[in-house]
């Protein structure tokens, strides 16, 4: 019976624009000028909502690239309790066989890559200073591939033959005030304890989106850290994805397979929590500013619809002389902001795909985000969601502005609407 209802309700709307919709077309375009100003509020409301919300996206996509492409990866696998506890101790934290654990994760269509990494705490000298860092044990050619968002601003990448080579974040290069070709003693505690130390060539300066990373970081061959650590395991194997877009399947997929496994898998999203705190806030802001550019449409349309809505009361008078119900001038009123609101709509979701793809090809250059020194080119991204949001605001604002002066219009007495037939 609920849905019966419902369905002869929509039947009855149906019939009505079916009706109508050509004399509201008409009655649209009888005052052009104030027709074409409403529609440009309109379509410059949706445009903006299109182009900020697109430009938010970017800065999360270009965010989410140098997270992944500079530090975490795609994914990380490691020992239960590692990501919670293991950077004070790492060495409790071995994963004993790597190799194996690699061959089975790589076996997936989605999988681009696979490397070992094994993390550790020291000092780091110069011969005259010693400096507390935090460093990691990679695979030179694998993470090459993974860091392009990593920028050697002196030297260049570790290589496989670079058994005694280092990278050192820029902030720790210049705390030592070393450089390219520079010798430095690394001094570690074993996992059985003991210390030991190696000297290492520096190879490289290196440079990330993050200050505080850079000012703390050495890499070494994942080689010469097991040497240094007296150990062959690894802590994480970081998975490399061919689409960022296959995280999500991947993590579910390698969740089913270690479920009787004590292993422990993240994302680049829970790796990097500050991400996700960013885009909330972000998100924040932009519905803010969605309903901002609300109120805009509404008040514009409101006053355009009220004039001429009054310029019509007699007109509506005879309408209601011939037969027509108070409820039929208020659904006919209402009809022609939804109309006009879907015309200025799609005309600003137009507009606003337009100006993304003319802005993204220019390119709009950015200065370094907080806690960075590097900066980076902006772009508008077109996202589905975003395009509907802005595209329902601007129907949504011209349909609320609309509700009002229809309200008025069709409560106002036969009689007195006729006497103001011109």
């Amino acid at each position: 019976m609920h849905y019966a209802a419902i369905g002869e309700v929509f039947r009855a709307l149906t019939r009505f624009v079916a009706r109508n919709l050509g004399l509201v077309l008409r009655n649209l375009l009888r005052h052009q000028v104030r027709m074409g100003m409403t529609l440009a509020a309109i379509a410059f409301g949706v445009a903006g909502l299109i182009l900020s919300g697109g430009f938010v996206h970017g800065i999360f996509h270009q965010l989410a690239e140098a997270l992944i492409h500079s530090q975490s990866g795609h994914i990380q696998i490691a020992r239960a309790g590692y990501f919670a506890h293991g950077t004070r101790s790492p060495d409790t934290f071995l994963i004993s066989e790597p190799d194996t654990l690699k061959a089975r994760i790589v076996r997936r269509p989605e999988v681009l890559d696979v490397m070992a990494r094994i993390g550790f705490s020291g000092l780091l000298s110069n011969g005259r200073t010693d400096y507390p860092i935090v460093g990691e044990g990679i695979e030179p050619k694998q993470e090459a591939a993974l860091g392009t968002f990593i920028f050697m601003i002196e030297g260049r990448n570790l290589a496989e033959t670079d058994h005694n080579g280092a990278l050192l974040g820029e902030g720790l290069a210049k705390a030592l005030k070393v450089h390219t070709g520079d010798m430095v003693t690394l001094l570690v505690a074993t996992t059985e304890g003991a210390t030991n130390l190696l000297d290492f060539e520096v190879t490289g300066v290196f440079q990330t989106f993050s200050k505080d990373y850079d000012a703390r970081i050495i890499k070494i061959p994942l080689l010469a850290a097991q040497e240094l650590l007296s150990t062959r395991g690894a802590n994480t194997l970081v998975v490399s994805l061919r689409e960022t877009g296959h995280t999500s399947r991947v993590v579910k997929s390698l969740t089913r397979e270690f479920a009787q496994d004590r292993i422990e898998i993240k994302d680049w999203e829970q790796l990097n929590d500050f991400y996700e705190k960013t885009v909330d806030l972000y998100d924040r802001l932009f519905g803010v500013l969605r309903l901002i550019v609300l109120l805009m449409v509404l008040l514009s349309v409101l006053n355009a619809v009220s004039v001429n809505v009054l310029e019509r009361v007699g007109e509506f008078g005879t309408m209601r002389a011939l037969g027509n119900r108070n409820s039929d001038v208020f659904k006919f009123v209402v009809l022609e902001g939804v109309v006009l609101g879907l015309i200025g709509a799609l005309i600003g979701a137009l507009l606003g795909i337009a100006l993304a793809w003319a802005i993204s090809a220019a390119g709009i250059p950015m200065p370094p985000p907080p806690n960075s020194n590097v900066g980076y080119t902006a772009e508008i991204r077109i996202e589905f969601s975003v395009i509907v949001g802005a595209f329902l605001v601007g129907v949504l604002a011209t349909v609320l502005a609309s509700l009002l002066p229809a309200y008025r219009v069709s409560r106002i007495p036969i009689v007195e609407a006729l006497r103001r037939i011109v």
